[in-house]
């Protein structure tokens, strides 16, 4: 296989919709006109229900972690930029599905199964403050956008010699920043809602 079209697939993989499907078989309608709007697990949760968002989660998390599995499978001896590029480009077919006109999630848990295969100790730090986040503010946007944060720090601590990584995370965290741009708006308005397990994406 040519990297051209492992990077092909990547991109078609990561722009799987998982959270449409969900909408659609469940609830017969596009999930996107729902709550938030988003495709990501946390509308899932609330509009479908806490099992279907759970399993979403799963399944967009599961779309990062396969694509760089197919790649490091495929390439076993390549360097970690052909990884790290069928990662990004999952993660960016998530964020602009080309199955649904290029709308599609904000892209965390497709980032979170990227990093799971490419750095999972950076993505267990960055974990630990998403829950941390999660527990004091009980808000996933803010709780997603300090574990991007929090990613870069933990890798540029735990694998300085990857700096490959380290930019790309950088460029991970600033796509999950645009994707939450109306989240940030709404947080420094004072108007972001809290958790909960219907109603509003928060």
């Amino acid at each position: 296989m040519s990297l051209a079209i492992l990077f092909l697939l990547s991109y078609l993989i990561g722009g799987i919709p998982f959270g449409y499907m969900a909408g659609h078989i469940v609830l017969k309608t596009d999930i996107r006109t729902l709550g938030s709007g988003n495709l990501g697990a946390s509308n899932v949760f609330r509009q479908v229900g806490p099992g279907w968002g759970i399993g979403v989660l799963l399944l967009d998390a599961s779309k990062g972690l396969a694509v760089i599995f197919l790649a490091k499978t495929l390439f076993p001896t390549g360097a970690d930029w052909i990884s790290l590029s069928a990662g990004v480009l999952a993660i960016l077919g998530h964020s602009f599905t080309p199955y649904l006109g290029f709308r599609g999630g904000k892209g965390v848990a497709t980032s979170a199964g990227v990093f799971l295969g490419l750095a999972p100790a950076a993505l267990g730090l960055a974990f630990a403050v998403f829950v941390i986040t999660m527990l004091i503010a009980r808000m996933v946007s803010m709780s997603s956008l300090m574990g991007a944060l929090a990613l870069p720090v933990a890798l540029w601590i735990l694998y300085p010699e990857k700096s490959i990584i380290l930019f790309a995370s950088l460029f991970v965290a600033a796509l999950v920043w645009y994707r939450h741009r109306s989240n940030i708006g709404r947080i420094l308005k004072g108007e972001e809602p809290r958790f909960k397990i219907r109603g509003k994406e928060a």
